[in-house]
């Protein structure tokens, strides 16, 4: 497929088992960060498609939800086994189509997407169910049965990370889904299509439909014969999710935005601290939810930290992305840079720019309408500038000095996010005491990024609704029934 890759070649949607044409024949152009060039045309699907998908897997729901744990979970490893045996092809493809260098897809993001199917596949096998006997009268059990068709919407940042992070334990608990990769980077999902009938998950299981979010997520999430929505987005995207499930009373997941903290005490690491926070702030070009765009640091540390920091910063090399060598590859589209550009410009009246905001003047001819950004790091005492405030979702970082941790856990806890949070200390009491009072779905202590598929993940405020993750993944993919029978005395 790699080699495919042109402005001729075009990706079909997969349905039924089948690829097929969307119903309006006509498709869109996807266009490669590296270059700005067309490398692919992708269906511009709509309704139609949709419907057709979910009949589909309306089809396929009746026999797949009533394969055996054993039959589904030998299924999944053999989908991960295929997508592990082509592993270097995912990541050549998942590079060119997102703009992340080749050395990051090739260590984060192929190799999750085969730890998601195996993690599930292993999981629907111990999962249990609770039993009481109530009053020696009767007895109580609860079954967890699957709802029937998901509706699946990932976003361009980590493409077949977060597509398999849904798909996973949606049909390794029973049930078969219509997903939506982003329109930008479609390539992987089209590459798991083939892999998912080379390893013989039956047709209608998994479905996939491309296009816009307006046409194919809006007829997704407004679906009525879809009852459950995974998303993982923008928050102005999430509320319109909510606004088509809320009236259908559709279990919704909502996985949106992040401004998070990265916190920084005086005894901390130091020479630790700055290196994890260069990854933290900057890896994927900052385009992950999870960055920690917001730096405090103690103020007796601060001077060194940001010497250090702004150096490391400086250091980094940034261009080609299928090159090894690079660490900051393209951003994802032109609107994209446009719109965190705009960010640095408005950092330059907010705060003072100590590093990059900058195109590379160096790249070479093929580069040179590539979507690229030196990483920038920002000087602001103002905690609640835009800056500060808004999810830029790029190379950008703040750095602030604090003084007491009363003080920095109200600036940590002072926008309307809370995803996650960062913070770095030897104090035991005090990364207890700071990570119970923080607003955020996860807290790392000493670390970023560190990841158990068991224990549950989410956000609060603006950053989403719910959790999934291990068995709250098993729980919202399923709907529990309580099934009462009485003891004869």
């Amino acid at each position: 497929m790699l080699e495919s890759l042109n402005s001729e070649f075009s990706i079909r949607n997969f349905v039924d088992g089948k690829f097929v044409e969307p119903a309006s024949k006509a498709y869109l152009d996807d266009v490669g960060p590296a270059t700005g060039s067309t490398i692919a045309r992708v269906p511009d699907s709509d309704g139609r498609d949709v419907d057709a998908a979910v009949a589909a897997a309306w089809r396929a729901f009746p026999s797949w939800s009533r394969t055996p744990a054993e039959e589904r979970s030998r299924l999944l490893l053999r989908l991960a086994e295929l997508i592990e045996r082509t592993s270097e092809e995912c990541a050549q493809i998942e590079s060119a189509d997102n703009g992340k260098t080749v050395r990051l897809a090739r260590s984060m993001d192929i190799p999750r997407a085969v730890t998601n199917f195996r993690f599930f596949a292993t999981a629907i096998l111990h999962d249990a169910n609770e039993a009481h006997v109530t009053n020696d009268a009767a007895l109580n059990y609860t079954l967890h049965q699957p709802l029937g068709v998901a509706g699946l919407i990932s976003p361009w940042n980590l493409p077949l990370y977060l597509l398999t992070w849904k798909i996973a334990p949606a049909i390794a608990s029973g049930n078969c889904c219509v997903a939506k990769p982003s329109e930008l980077t479609p390539l992987t999902a089209h590459r798991l299509a083939e892999l998912v009938r080379e390893a013989g998950i039956p047709p209608g299981v998994v479905n996939i439909v491309h296009g816009l979010g307006p046409k194919v997520g809006d007829a997704i999430t407004a679906h009525p014969r879809v009852p459950l929505i995974s998303f993982t987005g923008g928050t102005a995207t999430g509320a319109a999710v909510m606004r088509n499930a809320g009236p259908l009373f559709k279990k919704v997941s909502l996985e949106l935005g992040g401004k998070n903290p990265n916190i920084i005490f005086a005894d901390a690491d130091l020479d630790e601290a700055v290196t994890t926070s260069i990854r933290s702030s900057f890896a994927n070009q900052g385009e992950i939810c999870l960055c920690g765009s917001r730096i405090f640091v103690e103020r007796k540390a601060f001077d060194r930290f940001v010497d250090a920091f702004v150096a490391k910063t400086c250091a980094l090399r940034v261009g080609d992305p299928s090159d090894d060598a690079t660490d900051v590859g393209a951003l994802v589209s032109a609107a994209h840079l446009a719109k965190v550009e705009s960010y640095v410009a408005l950092a330059r009246s907010e705060g003072e720019v100590l590093a990059g905001g900058t195109r590379p003047s160096t790249l070479p001819e093929p580069l040179r309408d590539g979507f690229y950004l030196e990483p920038a790091v920002v000087r602001t005492d103002r905690t609640d500038c835009r800056v500060m405030q808004e999810e830029i979702f790029g190379p950008v970082v703040t750095v602030t000095p604090f003084d007491d941790e009363a003080q920095v856990v109200e600036w940590a806890n002072g926008t309307r996010y809370g995803l996650s949070a960062s913070l770095w200390t030897r104090d035991l009491d005090r990364a207890h005491r700071v990570a119970s009072a923080l607003r955020a779905g996860t807290v790392w202590v000493n670390t970023w990024l560190l990841r158990d598929l068991r224990v549950p993940f989410g956000g609060v405020g603006d950053s989403g609704v719910g959790r999934e993750g291990g068995r709250e993944s098993l729980r919202f993919f399923t709907e529990a029934k309580n099934v009462c029978v009485k003891i004869r005395a």
